[in-house]
């Protein structure tokens, strides 16, 4: 070797070849190109390249996340294992959103590899779903669990002397009296709404402000991606950041005291925006999830209203994968009902679902997406297993990590079907106890009437107790049975299932009965109609508005409404409509109804209020001469005629003075004892009815008075408006 190359290796703090070392050698190799070493290590650089090429790959979870129960106060650690080429970036997420590494609340560690997030100090408020998303420029894929964090119950201390008599809290009473509110809201898909009041507090306390909270229809909101509420210093204020159909429902603000509470509700209309095509529908809404497992779930939605468009021919279900923006069509063919199993996840990762509707004419836009689902087993927790070590803790472990049995698994049992549908059938059942190492898998096999036994899983072994089976015949029966299988063998078969029948598709609903509108303020009515004589799994309700004469049918709710009553809001004074209503299921909209009678919009007519101001005119010592003012309110009709009635103070039955009701507002009450002393009231009636009484007048006493009628000596007998 020549002397240039004898020198020493030289290794930095991470046991490496140091830089100056390497640089030397490059140096010294260049001059000697034929020296054995040097064409050793060209051929080993050769040799590191196509072993990096054949390296890379996208990243994968070797260790998934696991959800954890503790309690308040303590540590917590979520380890993953993840590998991939290039290293995969690791991110980590709390119920969707990023996590604050700046904060002391968390720490993040990184060891070739295998990546863990610390809870140093647990609180309530960190129960929550937890997300590590690992990427790299292959790829990305995620891992989720749950973190469960207890209060820890502190046991009541036993006194061993006597308990004093404490006296009862008394709590402030607060007042709250709205001064501003918002009204009714008529948007478009893609709009900000803002929901504002303010309002007088008393007494106005710093550290005993009323709770702000907002209702949609009957479901407490909160601050979230869709819904921003800030509250305080007398103003309480809602923004829906991008408004969507889901959104639409009445929304209630509630101001909630020690005392009561005090709530202001409005209605929020969101109409469809422009579609992608003109003449194709609405987007789909209500997007829900159900049965999630370790390789699919069912998606589950409802079909926009069609009042102005083409019938519905499918639907497109869409997924997206947590941390991306890939979306991936799930049906390559449109499906007819409003419901859908989507197979083929990987477990451990979690998605979004959205949904797109199509017509003749073309698709719509995307329904809002889902809310992410983690493809897990729904039993896991139950393969938990506690180990005592002695004192107040255990050691929580899998029976996967406890000692191998090396033993085939017992047979599954109670075996059934929670769900049928037309075309498939979710299976369940009880695992056989069993505490080995190696991973236990299952296989579900069908029988049809007098057949063979077919294996329905042949590809993709199961390993949760709970699977679908799809592509069945519709109306057909069918026997189920399922096998326990791991490393050493398959178990006997399960006990069969009674005959399962897939449901048999029944149709739309039939068409709602009779539509009676009446009357409720000078811009809306109250629509009421009879339910459907086949209500075929019914969601809800489409009300359809128009104007009398005009054929341009406009949809008065762009979401499904559950019960037969609906206010219509934002119509025309003066003006008159007629409304249709149609019923809705999973394959559809039923048939329309029959036309309202038309009806005008005008304020509904009520009972006047209670007049008030009673005022004695004049006194003899046996009558007296009454006289009052006009109620407030009239109820939309005149009011036509007024009652009287009296009693002696002191007692408590009244008796009516003037029968038939008289028309002016003056009345000389005759047949009174003289020195008794009598209080009196007045009601108001109208073409609907006798309204509520003023209050009792003060006392008065029968006698005579000198004077003259409307002389300012006569006493007045008044009180406030009830």
């Amino acid at each position: 070797m020549s002397p240039e190359l004898k020198m020493s290796f030289e290794k930095d703090d991470t046991g490496r070849l140091s830089l100056a070392w390497l640089s030397s050698l490059n140096r010294v190799l260049k001059k000697n190109v034929k020296c054995p070493l040097y064409l050793q290590v060209r051929k080993k650089m050769v040799e590191k390249y196509v072993r990096e090429e054949s390296m890379i790959r996208g990243p994968k979870f070797l260790t998934t996340l696991r959800s954890h129960t503790v309690w308040e106060h303590t540590p917590v650690k979520l380890y993953c294992t993840v590998e991939g080429y290039p290293t995969p970036f690791v991110k980590w997420y709390k119920d969707g959103v990023s996590i604050d590494l700046s904060s002391m609340k968390y720490n993040v560690q990184d060891n070739v590899g295998i990546h863990n997030l610390e809870i140093v100090k647990c609180e309530t408020d960190d129960t929550a779903q937890y997300t590590a998303v690992a990427s790299n420029i292959h790829g990305q894929v995620s891992t989720q669990a749950s973190v469960i964090v207890k209060s820890k119950f502190v046991y009541p201390v036993l006194l061993s002397f006597a308990v004093p008599m404490l006296p009862e809290i008394k709590y402030t009473k607060i007042n709250i009296t709205f001064l501003e509110t918002f009204g009714s809201v008529f948007g478009t898909e893609g709009d900000t709404v803002t929901l504002a009041a303010t309002m007088n507090i008393s007494p106005n306390l710093a550290n005993l402000q009323p709770e702000a909270q907002w209702f949609r229809d009957d479901h407490r909101l909160s601050d979230s991606k869709w819904v921003k509420i800030e509250s305080g210093r007398g103003e309480s204020k809602l923004t829906l950041l991008h408004l969507n159909k889901d959104d639409e429902g009445v929304y209630t603000l509630r101001m909630v005291t020690k005392g009561g509470d005090a709530a202001h509700s409005a209605f929020v209309s969101c109409a469809d925006g422009p579609p992608p095509v003109p003449g194709s529908p609405g987007a789909p809404m209500d997007i829900k999830i159900h049965d999630a497992n370790r390789d699919y779930v069912i998606v589950s939605w409802k079909p926009p209203n069609t009042t102005t468009e083409g019938p519905i021919i499918g639907y497109f279900v869409d997924r997206c994968e947590t941390g991306t923006e890939n979306w991936v069509q799930c049906n390559d063919s449109p499906i007819k009902i409003c419901k859908y199993p989507v197979p083929g996840l990987f477990e451990g990762h979690s998605y979004y679902f959205r949904v797109r509707a199509i017509n003749s004419k073309g698709i719509s836009k995307p329904s809002r997406m889902s809310d992410p689902i983690a493809a897990l087993d729904p039993t896991e927790f139950e393969r938990l297993h506690a180990i005592k070590l002695g004192g107040k803790l255990d050691v929580v472990t899998y029976y996967d990590d406890v000692e191998d049995e090396k033993k085939v698994p017992g047979t599954p049992s109670k075996l059934h079907a929670p769900e049928t549908d037309r075309t498939y059938v979710v299976l369940s059942w009880k695992p056989a106890p069993y505490h080995g190492r190696a991973p236990v898998w299952y296989y579900i096999e069908k029988v049809a009437e007098t057949g063979a036994w077919q294996r329905v899983n042949t590809q993709v072994p199961v390993r949760s107790p709970r699977y679908a089976v799809f592509d069945l015949a519709e109306g057909k029966q069918y026997l189920f049975r399922v096998l326990a299988a791991n490393m050493y063998g398959s178990s006997e078969a399960s006990e069969p299932t009674e005959p399962i029948q897939t449901q048999e598709l029944r149709g739309v609903p039939s068409a709602p009965g009779q539509v009676v509108a009446t009357r409720q303020t000078d811009t809306s009515l109250v629509i009421q109609w009879a339910e459907p004589k086949e209500p075929n799994n019914l969601i809800g309700y489409y009300i359809d508005v128009c104007v009398k004469g005009s054929k341009d049918w406009d949809s008065a709710n762009h979401k499904p409404h559950k019960s037969n009553k609906f206010v219509v809001q934002g119509l025309t004074t003066g003006e008159t409509y007629v409304f249709r209503v149609q019923a809705i299921n999973e394959l559809g909209l039923s048939d329309e109804s029959q036309e309202s009678s038309p009806l005008s919009v005008k304020a509904a007519l009520t009972i006047p209020s209670a007049p008030y101001d009673i005022a004695l005119l004049a006194c003899d010592g046996e009558s007296m001469v009454l006289n009052w003012k006009r109620p407030v309110h009239s109820g939309g009709s005149p009011v036509a005629e007024y009652y009287i009635n009296k009693r002696r103070h002191g007692e408590h039955t009244w008796r009516e003075v003037n029968i038939p009701p008289i028309k002016e507002r003056l009345f000389k009450v005759t047949g009174l004892e003289a020195g008794v002393s009598y209080v009196f009231r007045v009601r108001a009636a109208n073409s609907e009815g006798a309204g509520k009484p003023s209050l009792a007048s003060n006392p008065v006493v029968a006698k005579a008075v000198e004077g003259t009628v409307g002389q300012t000596q006569f006493p007045m007998l008044s009180f406030n408006v009830a």
